[in-house]
């Protein structure tokens, strides 16, 4: 689900970077190095703005200048129960990987309805029904979360479509 949070940061400047230009290349530096990023419990998508910037206070022995920064931005962060769509990334004999933003699911065998069979015909793996649902990489695939796993950088969840509605999209 989709949020506005208030977030902050601490960011060093460099001694060649002082002057007039260095409120802008704080600016920009925040914006590098923070849209995008991957917290491992959340995804932060757009910084929307600068609520403040702090006074320099200088690093002993280094010369640095450090800046606490709040900003304001919007953030992606997973819940569990939710119904997101993702892209089928690799399918393997126990199920199956989806990319979704900046999470990887698996749907492993036990959460894929029975009617769908693991197979291997064909140039790729795909689990399918032989009729008109097939997975296979590179399929868009409506699951829920069912549990979620965060570490540094990274997101995991395990996901389902053994429910009504979930499954592959039809393109």
């Amino acid at each position: 689900m989709f949020f506005v949070k208030l977030l902050q940061d601490t960011l060093p400047l460099h001694p060649s970077y002082f002057g007039a230009a260095s409120q802008q290349y704080i600016t920009d530096l925040l914006y590098a190095r923070n849209e995008g990023k991957n917290t491992g419990t959340m995804m932060i998508i757009a910084i929307i703005d600068i609520d403040d910037i702090s006074e320099a206070k200088i690093m002993p022995g280094t010369g640095m200048a450090m800046f606490d920064i709040s900003y304001r931005a919007i953030i992606w962060r997973p819940f569990r129960g939710e119904v997101v769509d993702g892209l089928v990334s690799s399918v393997v004999s126990n199920g199956f990987f989806v990319g979704v933003g900046g999470l990887s699911v698996f749907v492993s065998k036990a959460m894929i309805p029975a009617e769908l069979k693991y197979t291997v015909e064909g140039s790729t793996p795909s689990f399918t029904d032989n009729d008109d649902q097939t997975i296979e990489r590179g399929s868009q695939v409506r699951l829920r979360i069912k549990g979620i796993r965060g570490e540094m950088g990274q997101m995991y969840a395990i996901g389902s479509i053994r429910e009504d509605y979930l499954g592959a999209l039809m393109q």
